[in-house]
């Protein structure tokens, strides 16, 4: 009587169809591993790589990764914003190349009228 137990069909017990859900899973589990590795934003890899998303659109992003730090840049939408001031003039010669010249600032002064208050 202690054979039977050996002699029972394995497609009636319910813990072999558990043990091939467990072996599905990891298989995902490692196909997932392996394409989270290989993920260019990868925090443990050392490269260094920039990400350009919808490139040209309103709402285009970069990211930069470098090293194990990574920054994200959104664009405004807006065309040629931003804070700064002018900093000189570029010039384009017959050869193609250009020449830089920059602004000192009593010139700037003179050109935003004046520059004493």
């Amino acid at each position: 009587m202690t054979m039977r137990f050996l002699d029972e069909d394995e497609e009636l017990n319910p813990i072999v169809s558990a043990v091939n859900l467990v072996d599905v899973f990891l298989v995902i589990i490692a196909a997932l591993l392996i394409a989270l590795a290989q993920n260019p934003l990868n925090v443990f890899s050392a490269d260094n790589v920039t990400v350009i998303k919808n490139a040209g659109e309103p709402n285009m992003e970069v990211i930069v990764k470098e090293g194990k730090e990574i920054k994200q840049y959104k664009s405004t939408g807006d065309i040629g914003s931003g804070e700064g001031m002018r900093a000189g003039v570029a010039y384009k010669m017959a050869d193609g190349s250009f020449v830089y010249v920059p602004e000192d600032e009593s010139a700037e002064q003179v050109n935003n009228g004046g520059g004493q208050d």
